[in-house]
């Protein structure tokens, strides 16, 4: 299992759960960084990195990270979206 980033983080891209993250496995899309504009920008969770922590989980003010088993049916789409960045 492992966590993913789903749609209420598009356009906020807070980062404190990249704060947290004990081994650095949520990553802005390429290019981006903090301070820069997030309209239309996610953060992702690379899912052969994560090791089931938790620890993001309770830091995203928008709670936009679920457990991979625990994704809203709405979001389904964003555990493929998170792994697909990682190819």
């Amino acid at each position: 299992m492992t966590y993913v980033i789903c749609e209420p983080c598009v356009g906020v891209c807070d980062t404190a759960c990249v704060e947290v993250c004990p081994v650095d496995c949520i990553h802005p899309p390429e290019g981006w960084s903090k301070g820069d504009d997030a309209a239309g920008v996610q953060l992702y969770i690379d899912p052969d990195e994560c090791i089931d922590c938790s620890a993001c989980e309770p830091e995203c003010p928008v709670e936009a990270i679920f457990a991979e088993d625990e994704v809203p049916e709405q979001w389904q789409k964003y555990t493929q979206i998170n792994a697909d960045r990682f190819k």
